[in-house]
């Protein structure tokens, strides 16, 4: 990885450099029986579809807050880098009163209804596909994005000291800090590149989304995000750690 790399966004460019072949995220769904694998070259090519939604559909601009109401998942931490690459400001606090525009799940339709801006709504069904009918009042994400470039220019360079994360509680990081704090993260769970990290935790918190996705990226390593691994038996969880070729695990 690029040791001046100082947005997520910045991170995914460098592995992009290093090995787009390599796995990036990979995405279990215990209770349907998904399972997703995305390549860093693949990753990016989502990232830059959605990164151009933001920009040219929602007209995002930096400095914008995008209340992210999506549990962990990949289509979420596809968001979590397209917001990074646009310069929005990713609130995890779940407020989406005060947001300039909310993308959320099939199960927090209700609480996103509280932004008065631009709504997008993901399915998270199986292969991403579109919902059956389109929740009123929102943009669904799987109708929009296919059309979007594979390639992606912010119109205003990013700022790295600019704010790009609200977590619960109020804290704000810069797009800088969130770099540096992902790598300590990867540094203190003796994360490097090959590292295959398990993670369960919710996308809801700096620990979920460093956990499962931000650490790993990071460090040249990878991440299997499995939120509902609590729905196998012991057995399950120790072959697909077998299978995943497994190094870390998180908490």
């Amino acid at each position: 990885m690029n040791a001046t790399d100082r947005t997520a966004a910045g991170l995914l460019g460098s592995a992009l450099a290093d090995d787009p072949a390599r796995p990036l995220v990979t995405f279990y769904d215990d209770a349907t029986g998904e399972r997703v694998e995305l390549s860093v070259a693949t990753f990016a090519n989502w990232v830059a579809k959605t990164a151009n939604l933001l920009q040219d559909e929602l007209s995002a601009e930096p400095g914008d807050r995008l209340a992210l109401l999506l549990p962990a998942h990949w289509q979420a931490a596809v968001w979590l880098v397209a917001g990074a690459s646009v310069g929005v400001v990713t609130d995890l606090t779940g407020d989406a009163s005060g947001a300039d525009l909310v993308v959320s799940g099939p199960d927090t339709l209700d609480q996103a209804r509280a932004c008065s801006g631009e709504r997008v709504a993901l399915s998270l069904r199986p292969l991403g596909v579109r919902f059956p009918q389109p929740p009123e009042g929102f943009m669904d994400y799987a109708v929009e994005v296919p059309g979007q470039g594979d390639r992606f220019v912010p119109y205003v360079p990013v700022d790295p000291e600019a704010p790009a994360l609200t977590l619960p509680g109020g804290e704000e990081l810069t797009a800088a800090r969130v770099v540096e704090r992902a790598r300590q993260d990867a540094a203190a769970r003796g994360l490097g590149a090959g590292s295959r990290l398990l993670s369960a935790l919710p996308y809801d918190d700096w620990n979920g989304i460093s956990a499962g996705l931000l650490a790993p990226l990071a460090s040249g390593g990878s991440v299997v995000l499995a939120p509902r691994a609590g729905l196998l038996d012991d057995a399950a969880r120790d072959k697909r750690a077998e299978s995943e070729r497994i190094t870390h695990t998180a908490p």
